[in-house]
């Protein structure tokens, strides 16, 4: 093994690789997430101190007024103890976990993707980027497809930065912004915007914010110093699915006066 060689190794020159492959791209929160790390050594050998899969999304922080693109670690995992991969050695670490409920929908600009890292001392970390498909949980579709039924669709959907008391987990939350189209609240309602936070698979608590429309000049002058938006939490559980349009139109309507 020369020093040459060893040196241009740590400068990621003929360096050990990684290539993460997944057994699909496409999830729903709280699915399971399995695949095989394949490493590759590289012209010489090297020590691995581990390997580990990083969750990735992106949300916008907002600072002084103006708007900045940040990323948030959704979840993290390490997959092995310190090893050492000889030269040319191909080596295959198969891996499982379950992704979070927290997960971000892929939606509008909101994108997730799996880093898979080397931890390699004194020497540049190979690293490889898997972007993934994130869909609703069965839950969130029953929601998306209430508030259909009432005449709503999806303007826009997207991550920002969490107010400080509801960063217990995560630093963003997602909005979904829903405007009335046809239904019993166009016309009263300027749009709804909905916040999904997981309890379980079988619980979800809803934050809705209820913009109503400005008619008359009292509601005008409302509208104009934000007084027109009204907040209001309600559950979805798994067990009480039969009834919850009507709650949700009854809950809406209550907020909308």
């Amino acid at each position: 093994m020369s020093l040459f060689n060893k040196a241009l190794a740590s400068l990621g020159i003929g360096a050990t690789t990684v290539d993460t492959n997944l057994s699909k791209t496409v999830y729903i929160c709280g699915e399971i997430v399995d695949g095989i790390v394949v490493i590759k050594g590289g012209n010489v050998d090297q020590t691995i101190e581990s390997i580990y899969l990083t969750l990735i999304t992106n949300y916008t922080r907002e600072s002084n007024d103006r708007k900045y693109e940040d990323r948030a670690v959704v979840d993290q995992l390490q997959l092995t103890e310190p090893f050492t991969i000889k030269k040319d050695e191909i080596r295959e670490v198969p891996f499982t976990f379950t992704m979070p409920l927290t997960t971000p929908v892929t939606a509008g600009k909101t994108k997730v993707w799996m880093k898979t890292g080397l931890d390699i001392k004194n020497a540049v970390d190979p690293t490889d980027h898997d972007c993934l498909t994130v869909q609703p949980t069965s839950l969130m579709n029953h929601v998306l497809e209430a508030m259909n039924v009432l005449g709503f669709t999806i303007r826009k959907v997207e991550c920002e930065e969490a107010p400080y008391r509801f960063k217990s987990k995560v630093p963003f939350i997602q909005e979904f912004e829903f405007v009335p189209v046809e239904g019993p609240f166009k016309g009263i309602l300027d749009e709804i915007e909905i916040i999904f936070f997981p309890e379980s698979e079988k619980s979800y608590e809803l934050l809705l914010e209820v913009d109503r429309k400005g008619k008359n000049i009292r509601s005008l002058m409302a509208e104009a110093v934000g007084f027109d938006e009204s907040i209001v939490r309600m559950r979805i559980r798994t067990d009480e699915l039969t009834d919850f349009s009507a709650r949700l139109m009854k809950t809406i309507e209550q907020f909308s006066k």
